[in-house]
Formats: C-alpha cells, structure tokens, sequence
C-alpha cells in the first residue's frame, strides 16, 4: 500500500504542475498531519498494548534525533557544494525528505504487517491511511527531483 500511495503520488505530482508555494504547503501539511493522527491515534495506542511508555518514548526520541542528525549532514553538504538556480530550502527539504522516507518506510511495513497480526481491522485501516499518506509524499518527491 505504500508502494502504491507513493508511485500515485508521484504520477500526480508530474501530471499537475502547480508549482504554487500555497498548493506545496498545503500538501505537505496534509500528509504530516495525517501521519501525525497515524501516530497518535493508531501506532502509540497499540504500541502501548505491546510495551512500556518508556520504550515508546526512547523510539519516538530515537526518530527525532536521526531526523535531526540527517537535517545537519544535509547542511554540511549543502554548505560544500553550490547548486545553481535553485531554491536550497526547497531542495533541503526534498532531500531530507526523502532520507525520512527511506528510513521510515521500513518500520511502516513493520507496522503494517503487526497491525494485521494484532487484527484485520488495524491492518486494513494502517494500510489505508498509510497508502493516503504516502500519495503527497510521492508528490512532492517528483516535483523535487523533476526541477
């Protein structure tokens, strides 16, 4: 489903070629917010189920600092090599990205697949808003790496 949300999202992002700010924001804030209510709603509640709210935090604290981590390793290279004719925030962004992508879509398997040992609800319903999730990530990802 993943898969799926984000090769959607990309074969959008090529076809619609609106490169307003607005539209960029509102589908960025549109898949964290739905990412945020996965979490909140869906991932910590069954996780708590499964184990102590002090493994949960050190995860969620473990997934800041790589993101964190990442965000500095991109300013270093950003600050070695100079790209012509872009806008470097716009780029930061879209990189960073899709390093969080790659590094989370493989616990969002793993969440999939426990999500379905757990119950055919939870599964379907994980795999559903992740697939949702995933179409403006696919999105924004083409319109980065097309420019």
């Amino acid at each position: 489903m993943g898969l799926f949300g984000t090769m959607l999202g990309g074969v959008l992002g090529i076809i619609i070629k609106n490169k307003s700010n607005k539209f960029l924001s509102f589908i960025l804030s549109f898949a964290s917010g739905l990412m945020m209510a996965i979490i909140c709603f869906d991932l910590i509640p069954e996780a708590l189920e499964f184990s102590s709210l002090g493994y949960i935090i050190i995860g969620i604290m473990f997934g800041i600092v790589a993101m964190i981590f990442c965000d500095i390793l991109v300013q270093k290279k950003f600050s070695i090599i100079k790209v012509k004719n872009t806008n470097h925030n716009l780029l930061k962004t879209g990189i960073i990205v899709s390093i969080g992508l790659a590094i989370h879509n493989f616990p969002e398997g793993l969440a999939i697949g426990s999500g379905f040992e757990a119950s055919m609800r939870l599964g379907l319903s994980l795999a559903l808003a992740i697939c949702l999730h995933d179409i403006p990530e696919g999105r924004f990802q083409s319109r980065q790496w097309l420019k």
